[in-house]
């Protein structure tokens, strides 16, 4: 606010000041007109009282007169529109500063709401302190409350799992006791009822076997009778002075092991069946059939691999002849495609001919290598060239179909490529796909796909030989 009261101020004085010189510019001209009025009229008494040196005096002093004039008009209006362009200037510069002063003011007003908005929320932030301070002793409280209940609690509960591990253990133990209870009360029910069944069935045993009531029976055989002298096994010698066998006591666990022996001996007899010798007459007549049957297998088996030798030895006596011709086909189409090259073929087990495999070894010109992989793109097409048409020569076809194979070979290459499939087309006819000029001009036809103006594909051929002779 103080540099905008100084500028106004100086704007002031420089307003004042131009007024003054203004005026003073003013005052200067009017004395200027009068005296440039009073030259005029002394000028045009000269000219009607004409005298020559006087009217040219006067006309130099009225030039002056004007020129003085005008200069002095000239600084007057220079110095008014500096003056004035001074004005301005001071102008805008308190136009700014007025503005920069409002904007202080306004600034000055919001720090001080602000101010007075924090001391309002520091009051609320101290009430709230004050609350939260009672809150928290309050709640501290309600925890040393809640952490004694707690702990009471936690003693009781701890008390009564005692008391409940206690109460479990004699659970399980009394519930072991009732399981033991219960398995024997069963397996003393259990073999109840096995003995009653077993006399049952005893009963009704002696009852079909030997039509003897089981009180016959036991009146009989009871165990208050003497138990008779087991008989005499066929075959067994007597000797002569040997004492008459007489009954003895009867003992429940010597009778129990004669029990089990002859029960023992009565399982390993098994059962009678009286189909049996029917059914061994049948089983033989199977056994005499199948007999017969294994032989015939055995001699068609022997047939069988009579016949596989034979046609391994003629697969062997084959694959060695071909081996033997494709090998020597390939070494030379090899020569004539890498000329300076060297390639064979090498069987990888020649102890087995049927089982063997076959690698190509190929070494062009001036390198060392002899692996397919280490070659270029275009030796490896070459190499797989050189070996079909090996193939071709050993074992000539009616036709072959060959798909782009000159694809990836450069002019030299596919020249002599193009040499060994004039040499094909002797023997045999070839169809050939190819992108490259060279090869379609050795063709006889020519056949193309070509797209119409509809979209619709058309075949289209050319038979060059005819056309060339005609």
């Amino acid at each position: 606010l103080g540099q905008l009261g100084q500028i106004a101020r100086a704007a002031a004085a420089e307003a004042e000041r131009l007024g003054l010189a203004l005026a003073s510019a003013k005052t200067a001209r009017e004395a200027d007109e009068v005296a440039v009025a009073d030259l005029q009229q002394r000028l045009d008494q000269a000219q009607v009282e004409p005298e020559s040196g006087d009217l040219h005096d006067l006309r130099s002093e009225l030039a002056d007169v004007a020129r003085e004039s005008r200069q002095r008009e000239v600084d007057a209006r220079l110095a008014l529109r500096t003056g004035e362009e001074r004005v301005a200037a001071v102008g805008i510069r308190a136009e700014q500063l007025e503005r920069a002063a409002k904007s202080e003011r306004q600034a000055r007003v919001a720090a001080v709401e602000r101010r007075e908005r924090r001391a309002r929320e520091l009051v609320v932030a101290q009430a709230v302190l004050i609350a939260s301070k009672v809150a928290l002793s309050r709640i501290e409280a309600s925890v040393a409350d809640a952490s004694h209940a707690r702990l009471e609690v936690e003693r009781i509960t701890k008390d009564r799992d005692a008391s409940l591990v206690v109460v479990r253990g004699r659970i399980r133990e009394l519930s072991a006791e009732l399981d033991l209870l219960k398995d024997s009360v069963h397996r003393d029910e259990v073999a109840r009822a096995e003995q009653r069944m077993r006399i049952e069935q005893v009963q009704d045993k002696v009852l079909e076997d030997f039509g003897i009531d089981s009180a016959v029976l036991i009146a009989e055989y009871g165990p208050d009778q003497p138990v008779p002298p087991s008989p005499v096994a066929p075959g067994d010698e007597i000797p002569a002075d040997a004492p008459e066998p007489v009954p003895y006591p009867y003992v429940r666990a010597e009778q129990v092991k004669r029990l089990k022996e002859a029960e023992k001996g009565l399982a390993l007899l098994g059962r009678v069946n009286p189909l049996a010798l029917e059914e061994f007459t049948a089983m033989e007549e199977r056994h005499t059939f199948l007999s017969e049957q294994l032989d015939d297998l055995r001699r068609s088996r022997d047939d069988l691999m009579d016949i596989v030798k034979e046609v391994d030895g003629r697969v062997e006596q084959v694959f060695t002849e071909a081996y033997r011709d494709i090998e020597r086909e390939f070494t030379g189409v090899f020569a004539r495609l890498f000329p300076g090259g060297e390639g064979r073929l090498i069987l990888t087990d020649p102890s087995d001919m049927l089982n063997t495999g076959v690698d190509v070894e190929a070494r062009p010109p001036g390198k060392k290598v002899k692996r397919l992989s280490l070659l270029s793109g275009g030796e490896r097409s070459l190499t797989a060239v050189a070996f079909l048409v090996a193939l071709f020569k050993a074992r000539p076809s009616p036709f072959y179909v060959l798909d782009e194979v000159e694809a990836a070979l450069d002019d030299v290459n596919l020249g002599r490529l193009i040499d060994i499939i004039e040499e094909l087309r002797s023997s045999s006819q070839l169809i050939v796909i190819t992108h490259q000029k060279r090869t379609m001009e050795i063709a006889d036809a020519l056949y193309g796909v070509s797209m119409r103006g509809d979209g619709v594909t058309q075949v289209i051929g050319q038979r060059l030989r005819e056309a060339a002779t005609a």
